[in-house]
């Protein structure tokens, strides 16, 4: 089954007994391209969701990041069942916003083209097909990224393929394409403002 953890603060539920719309479902993938900001971002944000790929399980832990000590700040969602059962949370009106942040070339390449095969590009479709946002944080935007391994920064050159691929993301409906932290916390800080919701002013 998928595994549901800790019940954000003030609020032990899951999605049936939450208000229509009234939570962010944030996407981990297999990217570790800016993950700590990104984490400290979706900690800002109120009532949000943890849905974790495979791959984005394994780069958390990789990174330092370990589930158990997201529980108490996040519910967390894992990718265990074949069907994506946590994604019936979208049919319930639980997620006002997707955000899949960071996001790998191969997630951006599947939500691209429509192909879900794992919680987070399920996750993004269904959103579409809902008509609620989703904000992509796309890795490999320019000809060249300096992102951070486990141990040290790294240079990349993504090929055209991937730059494409962000391309053809951007006419996704319902889709907003960011590519730094920095374009993340303004989208966010948006959405937020059309919600007429804050953030938090601790992260703790």
């Amino acid at each position: 089954m998928s595994d549901v953890a800790g019940p954000a603060p003030g609020d032990g539920s899951l999605g049936e007994h939450s208000k229509p719309r009234s939570r962010f479902a944030w996407c981990i993938t297999g990217s570790g391209h800016f993950l700590d900001e990104s984490m400290a971002l979706a900690a800002r944000l109120p009532n949000v969701d943890l849905f974790l790929s495979a791959a984005g399980e394994e780069v958390l832990e990789i990174y330092k990041l370990h589930v158990d000590e997201l529980k108490p700040r996040f519910r967390v969602f894992r990718d265990k069942t074949a069907s994506g059962v946590p994604v019936g949370m979208l049919y319930d009106d639980v997620y006002h916003t997707v955000v899949v942040a960071p996001a790998t070339s191969n997630t951006v390449a599947k939500c691209a083209f429509g192909i879900s095969d794992t919680l987070p590009s399920n996750m993004f479709a269904q959103a579409g097909k809902l008509g609620i946002p989703g904000i992509v944080f796309a890795c490999d935007t320019e000809p060249v990224v300096v992102t951070k391994s486990p141990h040290k920064w790294v240079t990349l050159r993504p090929r055209r393929i991937e730059l494409d691929n962000v391309d053809r993301l951007r006419q996704i409906d319902f889709c907003q394409v960011v590519a730094s932290p920095a374009e993340l916390e303004a989208a966010l800080d948006a959405r937020l403002q059309e919600l007429a919701l804050a953030w938090n002013t601790s992260s703790s």
